[in-house]
């Protein structure tokens, strides 16, 4: 699996998104979205800056986020809601859209330690996609954990999407719909990504 070191605030700053979307409270003071409009971006900038942001706020790499795409533009609809669709409803993402942990990268990792199962079954592949009617808990050795507790109360004002049905006291949630791309909590213009890639 590859590592990614590169700071996030430094990173969330030059994509221009909030840390927030990352799950960090601490704002960098020097973030400032009149800096990054300076220079003149030209098109394929945008669509590149586009596709950087998606990939580094789901810890996707190319080879992946590119088979993403491939599979959101065989389905129905528009292919950049396919993608976030298909984004949304990866198993790391879910867990920490559960408030199950404090950062997707975060949740990446207790994924991959074996702490969730999907309909009782362990699943400890953060790609895995989950689907209509599924139902994610925390394993039962896990529930004691003060770790997930210590979660858990940092994440209680974490607004939990709707698409999501919240089980607090059994640390579940079932899969209500698929989420789309009304349901993400920053902005994004996914038709650049199409656009780069269709060339």
């Amino acid at each position: 699996m590859a590592l990614n070191k590169e700071p996030i605030l430094k990173r969330c700053r030059y994509l221009g998104i909030s840390p927030m979307v990352m799950g960090i409270s601490k704002e960098s003071r020097r973030f400032s979205k009149d800096k990054n409009n300076r220079k003149k971006v030209s098109e394929y900038g945008m669509q590149l800056k586009e596709k950087q942001k998606l990939k580094f706020i789901y810890g996707v790499l190319e080879k992946p986020f590119y088979h993403y795409f491939e599979i959101a533009a065989k389905m129905e609809g528009k292919t950049g809601d396919n993608l976030i669709t298909i984004l949304e409803s990866r198993l790391d993402n879910v867990v920490y859209r559960m408030g199950l942990s404090l950062t997707r990268r975060e949740s990446r990792q207790l994924v991959s330690h074996g702490h969730f199962t999907v309909n009782g079954k362990r699943v400890d592949i953060p790609s895995y996609r989950v689907h209509v009617g599924d139902v994610i808990a925390l394993c039962e050795k896990s529930r004691s954990s003060e770790k997930f507790k210590d979660v858990v109360e940092q994440t209680a004002t974490r607004v939990v999407p709707i698409w999501l049905e919240p089980d607090k006291a059994n640390f579940s949630a079932k899969v209500l719909r698929m989420p789309t791309a009304e349901d993400i909590d920053y902005e994004t213009e996914t038709h650049l990504i199409v656009e780069l890639y269709s060339k």
